[in-house]
């Protein structure tokens, strides 16, 4: 296999390096009160001690980087987002026993005053019997790019697949865009599963990328069709090379805003192997709803069959979490990836600025990498998610902690699962910036090798082998 050269500056680079901002210059005046809950709006309280974020659930940056390592294709490293990296590995959390979230707090000292945080939030899982009626309006992009095999061709599979897992409560619409949308199928009942094969069937590639007015109209048949029961999904499938019409995410968003905003929530599905990554992700971001990536039909099967529950259902809206570091022990921080869903403090309690849509089963996993002061003890952080109910936007929290004490003493002392998470976003780093915490391609391949067998993980098995492609590359 033959890769494209690392572009100037990989290798470099040590974004985090773990030395990292809000350093001890940054101390807040205040005194840290230990087992408080997070300081709301009102409190006095400095950027230094705190870290704010919306949840985000999305992989697509995992899955289509996968995809152009197994090409033999280093992937773009402005596609690189290492929190949907280490989101698409499989967590060990305990499952809350409601609909809220569980929050798990670990880490590890990697030198005497450095050392990594990890936040785990854990929604409980649903079995199929307990989904709720689904509508579903398919918006599919029938533009001349989606002739290749792996693109139109694997949503017309996906989809037939998907027809035949729904129930007789299910919803089904389908619209194709090119130059223009056209509705193929209204709001339909899976009684008339035939009609809605045969409107699958329909779909033939022609033309440009009219993603604007595809979305517009999907939108306009969801909302004919909303039912306050059911769960209400737009799913786009695209490789999001949009070329007519508007072209940026906000602008397309701004069209169908309304919609949106009402109980309407937006999945991406990108494919092919050229792919538009940044309109997709930014559309599910600003969409309350989630971005995949799906290259091949196992994977596509995978997300409209075994993990459809999780796919298309809610258990939170606009979901955030804060962290509020103890500056008695904690010098300075950083925030691995979640560059795009930073928030200000005093968001996190405004329940009008928009957070990440969590759907049952979903994990959602935030590393940090720390300073610590040499020699300082107790409360090290404290980790809070706000979140509102999907139905009746009603808020609600969970709190977990951590004591500096209950740090692993070394890395490979922690557990499997953290070292796993601290590998792949170690390597997403490496491919996006250069080197973190402390590991080179030869440390993060050894972990890799190391690790495998202990997990059982077919996924960090291949991360060995994209490893070992990377530093042939190198």
């Amino acid at each position: 296999m033959k890769f494209r050269p690392l572009l100037a500056g990989i290798g470099l680079l040590s974004v985090l390096g773990l030395t990292a901002c809000s350093g001890s210059a940054d101390r807040p005046s205040a005194a840290w009160s230990a087992g408080q809950p997070a300081p709301d709006r009102s409190e006095d309280t400095t950027t230094a001690q705190l870290s704010t974020f919306a949840l985000d659930v999305d992989t697509a940056s995992y899955g289509y980087a996968r995809r152009s390592l197994q090409d033999g294709r280093l992937p773009d490293p402005a596609a690189i987002r290492p929190e949907e990296w280490v989101n698409a590995f499989r967590q060990d959390y305990a499952e809350p026993p409601g609909d809220g979230f569980t929050v798990h707090m670990d880490g590890a000292r990697l030198s005497r005053d450095e050392a990594v945080l990890r936040v785990g939030l854990q929604t409980r899982a649903a079995a199929a019997a307990e989904r709720r009626p689904a509508n579903l309006t398919f918006v599919v992009d029938v533009s001349g790019s989606m002739a290749e095999a792996d693109r139109l061709g694997l949503v017309k599979s996906a989809l037939r697949t998907l027809l035949d897992q729904l129930g007789p409560g299910d919803q089904v619409a389908v619209v194709s865009f090119s130059d223009d949308a056209e509705v193929l199928a209204p709001m339909t009942p899976l009684t008339a599963r035939d009609e809605l094969n045969a409107a699958v069937d329909q779909l033939v590639t022609e033309g440009g990328t009219n993603l604007e007015d595809g979305l517009a109209a999907g939108y306009e048949e969801a909302a004919k069709g909303f039912r306050p029961a059911a769960t209400n999904r737009v799913v786009v499938l695209s490789d999001g090379l949009a070329n007519q019409g508007s072209t940026q995410w906000q602008a397309i968003l701004d069209k169908v805003a309304d919609h949106a905003a009402d109980r309407i929530a937006l999945l991406t599905v990108g494919v092919g192997r050229e792919y538009g990554d940044e309109l997709m992700e930014q559309l599910a971001d600003n969409g309350d709803g989630l971005a995949l990536y799906v290259g091949t039909e196992d994977e596509a099967a995978e997300v409209f069959t075994t993990e459809l529950t999780a796919t298309i259902e809610l258990r939170a809206r606009d979901a955030k979490a804060q962290v509020v570091f103890n500056p008695e022990v904690v010098e300075s921080h950083r925030l691995v990836g979640y560059e795009n869903r930073a928030l200000a403090a005093e968001e996190f309690r405004d329940d009008d600025r928009d957070g990440g849509e969590i759907g049952p089963g979903h994990s959602v996993t935030a590393l940090y990498a720390l300073t610590l002061r040499p020699g300082a003890d107790g409360q090290l952080a404290q980790a809070t998610v706000r979140f509102q109910d999907p139905d009746t936007r009603v808020p609600s929290e969970a709190t977990g902690v951590l004591r500096a004490g209950e740090l692993a003493a070394s890395l490979t002392e922690g557990s499997p699962r953290l070292q796993v998470d601290v590998l792949v976003a170690g390597f997403a780093l490496r491919l996006r910036d250069g080197a973190a915490f402390g590991m080179d391609l030869p440390a993060l391949r050894e972990q890799a090798a190391r690790l495998a067998p202990v997990t059982e993980d077919p996924m960090v098995a291949e991360l060995r082998t994209f490893i070992d492609q990377v530093r042939t590359a190198d």
